[in-house]
């Protein structure tokens, strides 16, 4: 049985603001590799859901209910069990991703 991927509300959001903002400083071009390299980390990511490392913001508080990979700069975070794969957050990883990660995946 393969997993359903999905991209949460805020993770469509994250994607379209990064695609909106590289577009905007480097071109449509650029913006579209991006976002397809993305997508490609992604696809390979979701056949090996477990091969993802735990967010270290999210470690030192004991959760061990997220993952992530990288596309850098960007990072992925997701959760997966038998069935899904679920984006919850695509982000520069140079934010304070901390309090981010607080704000989105802990309010």
């Amino acid at each position: 049985m393969s997993l359903k991927v999905v991209l949460t509300a805020d993770a469509l959001s994250d994607l379209d603001e990064i695609h909106a903002y590289i577009a905007e400083h480097s071109g449509n071009a650029m913006a579209d590799r991006i976002a397809d390299g993305i997508r490609s980390q992604l696809l390979k990511v979701v056949a090996q859901a477990d091969a993802g490392s735990y967010p270290p913001e999210l470690l030192e508080w004991g959760i061990r209910e997220f993952r992530q990979t990288r596309y850098k700069p960007y990072r992925i975070i997701y959760q997966a069990d038998a069935t899904r794969f679920i984006v919850m957050l695509i982000a520069d990883g140079r934010r304070d991703m901390k309090t981010l990660l607080q704000r989105r995946l802990l309010a």
